[in-house]
């Protein structure tokens, strides 16, 4: 992004004598372009901007949706204050976790001008063409919908509460601990393979047996 493309016009250079690399420096670029062709039909620039947006809204909604699991009346590990859940339209006790359900659903939107850019530029020829005017609408979009996204995720955990005594009972079923149990026969001289078989059916008889 950080490359100058001063000279050049919608398919050449220009014709006047200007000193392309004083004006980068002065204007702080890195250095300029070396191909006018290049420097106006590229828009890698738009679609790192676009791709890196993409990223971190896959990462918002994978955590967004763990959450709103961890919320379910089945799991009951977090609660979400009022402020960032509402009450459901049908059920008067079930709380929803709005912001949340908005966060992962506002991925799915910047993944498609993702798509868009790299589905516009596939087909160009190079220099300027008037289809990379949808360029735009597409980037400060991306932009603007993961800022208020980070925004939203920050104020969801700020609100949110873990419940330890929950969380903990939960660690205390399903044989949590069997691996640590076949670990401890590997430090006594076990091979792994055979404590793991002995732990699995020491698990095995426990749960026939309602332990």
């Amino acid at each position: 992004m950080n490359v100058l493309p001063l000279g050049s016009g919608a398919l050449a250079g220009t014709g006047f004598e200007i000193d392309r690399f004083a004006v980068a420096k002065e204007l702080g670029f890195t250095t300029v372009t070396l191909n006018s062709l290049d420097g106006v039909s590229d828009r890698d620039f738009v679609v790192d901007i676009a791709s890196a947006c993409s990223l971190i809204m896959v990462h918002l909604s994978r955590l967004a949706e763990d959450m709103i699991l961890y919320c379910s009346t089945e799991f009951g590990f977090m609660t979400l204050s009022d402020s960032v859940s509402s009450g459901s339209i049908l059920m008067p006790q079930k709380k929803n976790p709005d912001a949340l359900e908005l966060l992962r659903g506002k991925a799915g939107r910047v993944f498609g001008h993702n798509i868009a850019l790299l589905t516009m530029l596939k087909g160009l020829p190079l220099a300027y063409n008037k289809d990379m005017q949808e360029d735009k609408e597409a980037v400060f979009d991306c932009v603007d919908t993961t800022q208020i996204s980070l925004k939203a995720a920050a104020m969801i955990l700020t609100n949110a509460t873990l419940r330890e005594d929950v969380t903990r009972e939960a660690a205390s079923r399903g044989y949590l601990n069997a691996t640590d149990l076949a670990d401890y026969l590997v430090k006594k001289g076990a091979p792994f393979r055979t404590a793991h078989e002995t732990v699995g059916k020491a698990v095995l008889f426990a749960l026939e047996a309602g332990k």
